[in-house]
């Protein structure tokens, strides 16, 4: 590979570190091209970028990003590839379905919520991770749960002081 191909590849994967909050580091290997083609299918329809690259220019590409990927670069042998997404949890879950058919992507290393993620018994973890939809899903829930009661007492409260008002009204 000519050194302006490199440059071009290592460009690239930096604009996807930088467009992508979350990346996962793979062992796709031994794929043959049908299940290859299964995989990259399952990446779009669930809007999770797969790239294929050499290890050395992933290296190079994390060393002009900002952050701390050192500890992933020992993770970086055999064929990779990197799957980018913006929720957390969705490569988790697309490995995890995919692999149970195809013994194959396993998880290398991973980079979630501003955390990094080593080895393939990290897998649960990540597939448990909530994605900030579902967290901001749970506060909305947990603050309109006080409201929805207080607003339900007030209604029945109303009804009930008016029934016994109704009936007081009568008895005169």
């Amino acid at each position: 590979m000519r050194k302006e191909d490199k440059n071009t590849v290592i460009n690239d994967l930096v604009a996807s570190i930088n467009e992508y909050s979350h990346f996962y580091v793979t062992e796709a290997g031994g794929l043959n091209a049908e299940k290859s083609s299964d995989l990259r299918r399952e990446c779009f329809k669930k809007e999770v970028k797969m790239v294929m690259v050499k290890n050395t220019l992933l290296q190079k590409a994390l060393e002009q990003v900002e952050g701390e990927f050192g500890d992933m670069y020992a993770t970086f042998k055999g064929t990779t590839a990197v799957l980018f997404s913006n929720t957390g949890n969705v490569p988790a879950k697309l490995i995890k379905e995919f692999s149970k058919a195809n013994a194959k992507p396993t998880l290398k290393s991973a980079y979630v919520e501003e955390s990094l993620y080593i080895g393939e018994d990290q897998l649960e973890a990540l597939c448990n991770i909530k994605s900030k939809d579902e967290v901001l899903a749970e506060v909305v829930a947990l603050l309109q749960s006080p409201m929805k009661n207080v607003v339900s007492a007030l209604q029945s409260g109303g009804s009930t002081i008016h029934g016994l008002l109704q009936t007081l009204g009568e008895k005169e």
